[in-house]
């Protein structure tokens, strides 16, 4: 599963209902939300 940084609970959490995005630039990022707190998290990168 990927990872991210949640700025809420301030540790690298899983996240949850992850989805793969396309930023501006054409670089790939997932976004999703914390497990924890709700928050929602966001990785540069391939997952």
């Amino acid at each position: 599963m990927a990872q991210a940084y949640c700025v809420k609970c301030r540790k690298k959490v899983e996240i949850k209902n992850p989805k793969e995005v396309t930023l501006k630039n054409k670089r790939p990022a997932t976004s999703g939300t914390c497990p924890n707190c709700g928050t929602k998290v966001f990785r540069i990168g391939k997952a």
